[in-house]
């Protein structure tokens, strides 16, 4: 599976994890286990409704969120944050 990162995820990823390096591994722990087993229930996948109802959201711990939208060759990540930042 072809993981793709838009800027605004890129950019919110890194504000997230700017002085947590405990929660940057547990991300990208948490992606990599995505790209091997996008169904698995741990994960909380689903798919999101209203203005959103093009992606999909799984969590990665407590209250942060990865959102994103199945492409043609993969997967773009498109935001990550709290419940709140990502839902807007």
């Amino acid at each position: 599976m072809n993981i793709y990162l838009s800027k605004n995820f890129s950019k919110a990823f890194e504000k997230l994890t700017k002085n947590n390096f405990l929660l940057k591994d547990k991300i990208k722990a948490k992606v990599k286990f995505f790209t091997e087993n996008p169904k698995h229930p741990s994960l909380k996948l689903h798919k999101l409704k209203g203005k959103m109802v093009e992606d999909w959201s799984f969590s990665v711990e407590g209250d942060i969120r990865v959102v994103l939208t199945y492409i043609d060759d993969g997967v773009l990540f498109v935001d990550i944050g709290s419940h709140k930042e990502v839902y807007k």
